[in-house]
C-alpha cells in the first residue's frame, strides 16, 4: 500500500475508534502508531512517540496554558463571575430578554480572564440560568443563550484555543489574541441582538424586569469590573505591548488575580484548592491531546495527504472563497462529533497547508476562523460540551430542549464567518496595526 492509503485508512481507524467511544487522545495516539508503523517500522513508531509526546510536554510555550486556565478557574472560585452577572442584569436587565442579554456581557467580560469556553459557560450558567427561570424566563431561551455565550471564552483572548492553534501552525500567539477582540466583541453583539429580536417577537419567552437606577448601576462596578480590568490590562496589555511573551503573561494574569481575590477575601482556602485540582486536570487532558495530536501529524506528514489534497485543490476550477467554503463545511461537519480542541489539532496538520500556502489566505485570519466554526462544534449535537455542562447546571432541563434553542446562536456565529470572509480586516485589522508591530 502507497503512503497516503495507509493515511486515509489511519483517519478512518480514528473515526471508528471515536464512533466506539474511545477517548480522543487515545484513538489519535494509536491510530498513529498504526500508520507510522506500516510506512516505517513499530520501531520507528514507537521512538516518534516517546520523542513528540516528551518534546511536548517540555515545550516552554505550552506552560502558558496551565497559568491561563488556572486565571480562569481562580476567577470563577472568587465569584467574579456572579459580580460581572449583576452588573450586566442591571445595565440591560430591563430590555426584552435582558438577563440572556446580560448573561452574554457577563460572559464576554468574564472570557477576558477565562480563556476557556467549558469554564465560561459553568460559571455563567450557574449564575445566570436560576435567575432566569425565577424571572419566568423559557428554560429553551435560557439555557442555550448561556451555551451559547461559553463560546466567548474562546475568542475574547486570553483563549486556549488560539494558544493551540498559534502553536501547531506556528504563528504568534500575541497576535491571534489581538485578532481576537474585534470579532469577539461582534459576536457578542449579534447574540445579544438574536435574543432581542426573538424575544421582542414573543414576550413570553422572557418577561421584562425592573430597570435599575443609575446609583444601582454606579454601585455594581465595584464587584468584579474593575477587577477584571486590572487583571486584563497586567497579562494582556503587557502582552500586546510586547512586555511579556504568552507564557508570562499567563502567569502575571494568574498571580494577579491571586493577590486580588486573596486581599479582598474573595478566595477561599477550598477555592484554592479546587481551582488547582481543576487546573491539572484539564491540563492534563490538554497536554496528552497535544502530545497525540503530534504523532498523528506526523503519520499525516509522511502519508503525504496534505501535498496531494494542494495539488488536488490546485487543479479545482473554483474561485478561492468557494474552496475555503468547502473546507469551512468539513470543519462544521467534524465540529458535530469532535472537540474543539482535537478538532483543531487534528485538522491543522492537513487543512493549514492548503488554506495558507495553496489559496494564500492570511494565517492570523484563518486561525480566527478555525476557533469560530471549531466553537460551533461545542453547541451543536450530538457531543456539543457546553449544552452538557449547562445540563448539569440545570438537571431537569433535557439536552433536546437545551439543543431546540441553540439554532439562533449558531446562525450568528455563520453569519459572523461569512462578514469574515467578506471583510477579512475585521480580524487583521488590530494584530497588524504599527503600534503592536
Amino acid at each position: 500500500m502507497t503512503p497516503i492509503i495507509i493515511g486515509f485508512i489511519c483517519i478512518a481507524i480514528f473515526f471508528l475508534f471515536l464512533v466506539l467511544r474511545m477517548p480522543v487522545s487515545y484513538a489519535m495516539l494509536i491510530s498513529g502508531l498504526i500508520g507510522i508503523s506500516f510506512i516505517n517500522s513499530t520501531s520507528v513508531a514507537l521512538r516518534v512517540a516517546a520523542t513528540e509526546i516528551y518534546s511536548s510536554f517540555s515545550t516552554y510555550t505550552l506552560s502558558a496554558i496551565p497559568m491561563f486556565i488556572w486565571m480562569g478557574f481562580l476567577a470563577l472560585y472568587a465569584g467574579i463571575g456572579a459580580k460581572l452577572f449583576d452588573f450586566a442584569h442591571k445595565m440591560v436587565g430591563h430590555l426584552p430578554g435582558g438577563l440572556a442579554i446580560a448573561a452574554q456581557g457577563a460572559a464576554g467580560l468574564f472570557g477576558a480572564i477565562s480563556g476557556s469556553n467549558t469554564a465560561t459557560a459553568a460559571t455563567i450558567g450557574s449564575i445566570a440560568v436560576p435567575e432566569m427561570r425565577k424571572h419566568g424566563y423559557n428554560d429553551s431561551l435560557s439555557t442555550a443563550s448561556v451555551a451559547a455565550g461559553g463560546i466567548l471564552g474562546v475568542l475574547i483572548p486570553p483563549s486556549t484555543l488560539f494558544i493551540i492553534y498559534g502553536i501547531a501552525a506556528e504563528q504568534s500567539i500575541g497576535l491571534l489574541f489581538l485578532a481576537g477582540i474585534i470579532p469577539g466583541i461582534i459576536l457578542m453583539f449579534f447574540f445579544m441582538v438574536i435574543i432581542y429580536i426573538v424575544t421582542m417577537r414573543n414576550p413570553e419567552l422572557a418577561p421584562r424586569g425592573e430597570k435599575s437606577t443609575w446609583n444601582e448601576r454606579l454601585q455594581s462596578l465595584k464587584g468584579g469590573l474593575w477587577e477584571v480590568g486590572v487583571i486584563f490590562a497586567l497579562s494582556m496589555g503587557g502582552l500586546f505591548a510586547g512586555w511579556f511573551t504568552p507564557t508570562e503573561a499567563g502567569a502575571v494574569g494568574a498571580g494577579g488575580v491571586l493577590v486580588l481575590t486573596l486581599l479582598t477575601r474573595k478566595l477561599t482556602w477550598e477555592g484554592l484548592k479546587n481551582s488547582l485540582f481543576d487546573t491539572l486536570r484539564t491540563t492534563a487532558m490538554i497536554m496528552l491531546l497535544i502530545g497525540s495530536a503530534v504523532v498523528f501529524g506526523r503519520l499525516i506528514a509522511l502519508s503525504r495527504i496534505p501535498f496531494e489534497l494542494g495539488g488536488w485543490v490546485e487543479s479545482l476550477v473554483l474561485p478561492s472563497f468557494a474552496i475555503m467554503a468547502l473546507i469551512l463545511l468539513i470543519y462544521l461537519i467534524l465540529g458535530f462529533f469532535m472537540d474543539a480542541l482535537a478538532l483543531i489539532l487534528l485538522t491543522i496538520p492537513i487543512f493549514y497547508p492548503v488554506v495558507v500556502n495553496t489559496l494564500g489566505y492570511d494565517p492570523i485570519w484563518f486561525g480566527v476562523i478555525i476557533v469560530l466554526v471549531a466553537a460551533m462544534g461545542v453547541i451543536t449535537p450530538p457531543v456539543g460540551v457546553n449544552v452538557f455542562i449547562i445540563k448539569g447546571v440545570v438537571k431537569d432541563v433535557t439536552v433536546e430542549e437545551i439543543f431546540r434553542g441553540i439554532w439562533p446562536f449558531l446562525f450568528m456565529i455563520i453569519l459572523l464567518i461569512a462578514l469574515l470572509m467578506v471583510v477579512p480586516e475585521i480580524a487583521t485589522f488590530l494584530p497588524y496595526l504599527d503600534f503592536f508591530n
